[in-house]
């Protein structure tokens, strides 16, 4: 592809790397912002340099947050004693969604998966271990997407903290195996929350 200026060029490339964005669909959404009012253009800009330099994540749960504990930690009508634990943001926001849930969240950031290198000691794993070990929890939802990576992440999870005396519950078998969580329609979703089941009866299939 031929620049005529390197300026685009560059601005190209950068696009490009996002996820699921081509050359060409990069090109297009530069020349589009080019094509727009400066001043709307500046402002998409300085709301990511905001994102990049102002973002936290909750020291509880680790999900995104403008403050040092997450608007969901903070809420004291929350359920403080029931977990539920996803794999990132997006499936917070779509429990979240479904209005079903009213406990807290723990956001791992991921699932182990040998294929990218990604291994427990990559994920927030050993601040959920501490949870369980306070006492403080009684129940502890396993969300993951019902795939060979959210299996795995589950039994690893299970195995850390059998021993102790709390209740551990996996969503409903209504997310279809391989379907990732944040793609299920809300009923269903909601759904699998209130029916969840003991985890231990989801090993044997």
């Amino acid at each position: 592809m031929n620049f005529s200026s390197k300026l685009l060029e560059k601005a190209v490339d950068e696009m490009s790397q996002l996820p699921g964005i081509g050359k060409r669909t990069a090109l297009r959404l530069v020349l589009h912002l080019l094509n727009r009012p400066k001043s709307q253009t500046e402002q998409l800009t300085e709301s990511l340099i905001q994102l990049v330099n102002q973002i936290n994540f909750c020291t509880s749960c680790h999900n995104i947050s403008d403050h040092e504990i997450c608007e969901i930690c903070a809420n004291p009508r929350r359920d403080s004693e029931t977990i539920c634990v996803v794999e990132d943001i997006r499936d917070v926001m779509a429990i979240e969604n479904t209005a079903q849930f009213k406990g807290l969240y723990h956001v791992l950031g991921g699932k182990i998966s040998p294929m990218e290198g990604i291994g427990p000691q990559h994920l927030k794993i050993d601040s959920l271990v501490d949870k369980v070990k306070s006492g403080q929890i009684k129940e502890l939802i396993f969300a993951l997407s019902s795939t060979i990576e959210g299996d795995t992440t589950n039994f690893y999870i299970f195995k850390k903290i059998q021993a102790y005396d709390i209740r551990i519950t996996t969503i409903a078998r209504g997310i279809s195996v391989g379907d990732e969580l944040e793609y299920a329609d809300e009923v269903t979703l909601g759904r699998s929350i209130l029916h969840r089941i003991p985890f231990e009866n989801s090993l044997r299939r």
